[in-house]
């Protein structure tokens, strides 16, 4: 994926790079790592003081003889040699053992993802946990320990208490208007920019006309940092409308993103592992008795970024047939990212594997009979990535929706998303890869013949 930047953007304002998790500058994501570490090793807590759910998770690791081997072949397997001496910033030192590791958690659980402009460096990290597996999650054992199911039910415990935190009032502290607040000049600023989609200067609507808020409230009036993550457009006053309303043959966006790829003629199952990564429908779909309709047929995925709107909203009027979110893994690479001292690793795996995660990782599904003959069943998938891995569908079985009502949302985060159609459905017009800006929500996605 191209680290290239957005056209719109000054070049002295940096936006983060591919997916906008991971900041474009990578002096800023050093001096994250650097500053955690710093934190975690100037304070350092004794055995029994870690939150709750980390002290289950050590529990959980050194009484299982099995797991602690692969956690601590897991931090072997990275190479010593350089680059790998450092994290993937290329400047800190890397975390090398499971107990400094739940250090680390410990202060991420505690924090919510902030802006930082400090001159040289401008960005979020908007994956911390992402961050400081980058390496561990790419060796051989770190796909055998983050596609355990034990460790992944752990791992949610662990998510859910960070996932409790951001809904907390405390985690709103980040929403301020300094230089290390969401709404300081260089955060708000980017936030404008990115929901602008084709408009710069003067043409760009500030970001209380683009979205329910209070600017005259503290933290524009959002109660934590998922009420602010969460945020919705103003529909109501023409923001986002939803292309060709009463044409059934045109389908309208899914959510706020970046198209990643367009595939045709899907195969029921595949090697979705290896390099290419094809799809693999029946794996995708967990193997849904309604996975069949689909072989043969098109996907079309797209990615969204951190600085983006995170709801989404029905391609099509129809009847919702199904509604629902499969579990699965958090920090899963496929094992071709695997690396040693003569095999460069890939710092943005999780990144640049998402078809791969299209299998494996927490997804939401939500099926679709559109009122349109000519589209029939179709479906609308959700995927988390790393810990951003949190899917609320909104609608059940047997509600109709109309083009561009809400779906559901992505809490904490969010990454990608596909769309399904069935074989014989012809559908044209979808936007293609590379493009700089993201496809509005609501605008038009392609047209069925």
């Amino acid at each position: 994926m191209s680290d290239a930047k957005d056209h719109t953007v000054p070049d002295e304002h940096h936006v983060p790079r591919t997916g906008q998790w991971l900041p474009q500058d990578k002096r800023h994501h050093h001096d994250f790592l650097r500053k955690t570490i710093e934190k975690v090793d100037a304070n350092p807590k004794k055995k029994g003081e870690l939150h709750p759910v980390l002290e289950e998770f050590r529990e959980m690791v050194e009484g299982d003889s099995r797991l602690w081997m692969l956690f601590n072949q897991m931090f072997e397997q990275i190479p010593h040699s350089k680059p790998y001496l450092k994290d993937p910033s290329g400047d800190t030192p890397q975390v090398r053992d499971f107990s400094h590791l739940l250090a680390m958690l410990d202060h991420i659980l505690r924090t919510a993802p902030s802006w930082t402009d400090a001159g040289h460096s401008v960005g979020l990290v908007g994956v911390p946990i992402n961050a400081l597996l980058d390496w561990p999650m790419a060796t051989r054992a770190g796909y055998v320990v983050f596609q355990d199911p034990q460790v992944n039910k752990m791992l949610k415990k662990v998510l859910d208490a960070w996932n409790e935190f951001l809904s907390s009032e405390e985690s709103a502290g980040v929403l301020g208007e300094g230089k290390e607040g969401w709404f300081g000049e260089s955060g708000k600023k980017s936030l404008v920019q990115v929901a602008n989609v084709g408009k710069s200067g003067l043409q760009e609507q500030p970001f209380q006309e683009l979205f329910h808020c209070d600017p005259k409230a503290e933290h524009h009036g959002y109660k934590s940092w998922d009420d602010f993550f969460t945020r919705t457009f103003r529909f109501e006053d023409g923001v986002r409308p939803v292309a060709d309303p009463e044409d059934d043959n045109v389908l309208v966006n899914c959510c706020e993103s970046k198209t990643y790829k367009i595939a045709h003629d899907v195969h029921a199952r595949d090697k979705f592992w290896i390099k290419g990564q094809p799809y693999s429908v029946v794996d995708m779909l967990a193997n849904d008795p309604l996975s069949s309709q689909f072989v043969g047929g098109t996907i079309y995925q797209a990615f969204l970024s951190a600085l983006s709107y995170h709801r989404w909203h029905t391609p099509v009027s129809g009847k919702i047939v199904k509604s629902y979110v499969i579990p699965g893994s958090y920090f899963s690479e496929p094992l071709y990212e695997d690396f040693t001292d003569d095999h460069p690793a890939d710092s943005n795996g999780e990144v640049t594997s998402q078809e791969y995660i299209s299998v494996v990782a927490t997804r939401a599904v939500v099926f679709i009979e559109a009122d349109n003959p000519k589209i029939g069943l179709m479906c609308f998938m959700g995927i988390g990535m790393t810990e951003v891995s949190t899917c609320e569908t909104t609608v059940k079985e047997g509600q109709h929706v109309k083009k561009g009502d809400q779906l559901g949302m992505f809490h904490f985060g969010g990454s990608t998303h596909c769309v399904l159609f069935r074989k014989g459905v012809k559908v044209s017009g979808f936007p293609q890869p590379g493009q700089k800006e993201n496809v509005p929500v609501r605008s038009k996605l392609c047209v069925v013949e």
